[in-house]
C-alpha cells in the first residue's frame, strides 16, 4: 500500500498528491492510502475516486484525523504523461486563455479569496491540459511579483511552455515594475487580442 500524508495541507493538495500516487502505481494497480485533517479533504478525494473508478472507503481515525484508501485496478491508471518529467503538455486543441485580474478569487473575506487563488493556480498547474496564456491586470499584476506565494507554480507553467503576461500599466499604477518575477510586461492591445483570439477564457 502506498501512503500518502496530506495532513494540514489545504485543498486541492491533498487530491494532486493522492493523483501523483495513483499514477506512479502504474498499470498493476494497487492501494493508496491518504490521511488528511478535515472532512473536506474526504469529500473531494471520495468524489475523485468516483469518478475515476476506483473502489474507495474513508474512515475517521480521531480528532482531525481521517483515513482515505483507495484500491485502484489493473490498467486503471491513465497515462497522463506524468511519467516524463512530470509536464502537461499545453493544450494543443483549444487555446485556453486564463485571466486573473485581482490579487483575489471571488467576492467576500480577502484572506479567503487570496488563498483560493492561491489555490486555483496550484490546481491550474496540475492540469493534464495546460492554458496556452495567463493574463494578469489590475489587482492581479501582484500575483506575478516578489513575494507572491504563486510565483514557483507560475514558473513551472512558463516552463512548460505557457504565456505568462503581465499588463504593464497596471505594474506601473501599483509601484511593481521592478518587482516582476515570472513572465513578461505586456500591453492592452495584446491582452484584448488574447482574450478575443481565445477558444476559452478561464476568469477564477
Amino acid at each position: 500500500m502506498m501512503r500518502v500524508n496530506a495532513m494540514g495541507d489545504a485543498c486541492p493538495i491533498p487530491v494532486v498528491k493522492t493523483k501523483n500516487a495513483i499514477q506512479s502505481l502504474g498499470e498493476a494497480g494497487g492501494m493508496v492510502e491518504t490521511l488528511v485533517d478535515n472532512e473536506i479533504a474526504v469529500q473531494n478525494l471520495m468524489k475523485m475516486a468516483q469518478q475515476k473508478g476506483y473502489s474507495v472507503k474513508s474512515e475517521k481515525l480521531g480528532a482531525g484525523r481521517f483515513q482515505v484508501v483507495m484500491t485502484v485496478g489493473p490498467g486503471a491508471v491513465e497515462d497522463s504523461g506524468l511519467a516524463e518529467c512530470c509536464i502537461a503538455p499545453v493544450s494543443e486543441g483549444r487555446n485556453v486563455v486564463a485571466a486573473i485580474s485581482s490579487g483575489t478569487m471571488g467576492t467576500g473575506a480577502e484572506e479567503l479569496g487570496r488563498t483560493l487563488l492561491k489555490g486555483f493556480l496550484y490546481a491550474l498547474s496540475q492540469q493534464d491540459q495546460l492554458p496556452r496564456t495567463i493574463l494578469f491586470y489590475n489587482g492581479g499584476a501582484s500575483i506575478t511579483c516578489e513575494g507572491s506565494a504563486s510565483l514557483e507554480d507560475l514558473k513551472s507553467m512558463e516552463a512548460q511552455g505557457v504565456e505568462i503576461l503581465t499588463c504593464g500599466t497596471c505594474l506601473d499604477f501599483y509601484g511593481l515594475k521592478d518587482q516582476l518575477r515570472v513572465g513578461e510586461v505586456t500591453n492592452m492591445y495584446t491582452i484584448a487580442e488574447k482574450l478575443t483570439g481565445a477558444d476559452l477564457v478561464v476568469k477564477p
